[in-house]
């Protein structure tokens, strides 16, 4: 084991400290919810997690990004930005943003919405993404505001993906599996999950 991870570990052993980008309830529940599923169900390793939004003095973006490269970009920056602000005051550096991705399929093109988190810390980074859900003919265009009443996607209809669900699925659970996702793939080799103890 690395020596800055066994420093991490050692550090570890009294909760989790986490810093997220943006004061979004949903994006820190988010957080949370990936943290705790990955450390408490995944390695059974009941420790406390603090989850702490962060509001930096910045332009906020508007909207979802037009590609899943420009919504991973956004998130890395701010991740990145708030590990230089705080130094090492926590132990992960957390952001999440939507991003639209484009698929051409049986010559028709269509568009998908997930949410990328970027988890940064003393080992290094990883990204992971929600499940994805296709956009109806119309959102983009803004054909769907007269019938919908309500842009999807607005903070007050719960997000993109809520309004594409009816509800069945919320920014907060999309925020979780991407969280979930990157934690996964930031300490593959290094941690064994209980699935693969199990095997």
């Amino acid at each position: 084991m690395p020596a800055d991870l066994r420093e991490f570990w050692s550090r570890f052993q009294t909760g989790v400290e986490v810093a997220v980008d943006g004061v979004s309830p949903d994006r820190s529940l988010g957080v949370r919810d990936g943290f705790l599923r990955y450390f408490h169900d995944g390695l059974e390793r009941p420790v406390p997690v603090a989850v702490v939004a962060q509001e930096i003095q910045r332009p906020p973006l508007r909207g979802v990004a037009p590609s899943n490269e420009e919504a991973i970009g956004h998130a890395r920056e701010r991740a990145h930005h708030l590990r230089e602000l705080l130094r090492e005051t926590y132990h992960f550096y957390v952001s999440s943003e939507a991003g639209v991705e484009a698929l051409e399929v049986a010559g028709t093109l269509h568009h998908f919405v997930r949410t990328w988190t970027v988890v940064v810390g003393v080992v290094g980074e990883a990204w992971g993404s929600s499940g994805a859900v296709e956009l109806p003919p119309g959102v983009l265009s803004g054909e769907a505001l007269e019938s919908a009443g309500n842009a999807p996607g607005t903070r007050r209809s719960g997000g993109l993906v809520s309004s594409l669900t009816g509800g069945l699925e919320t920014r907060r659970r999309a925020v979780a599996l991407g969280t979930l996702h990157a934690l996964a793939s930031f300490f593959h080799g290094l941690l064994e999950p209980r699935a693969l103890r199990q095997r």
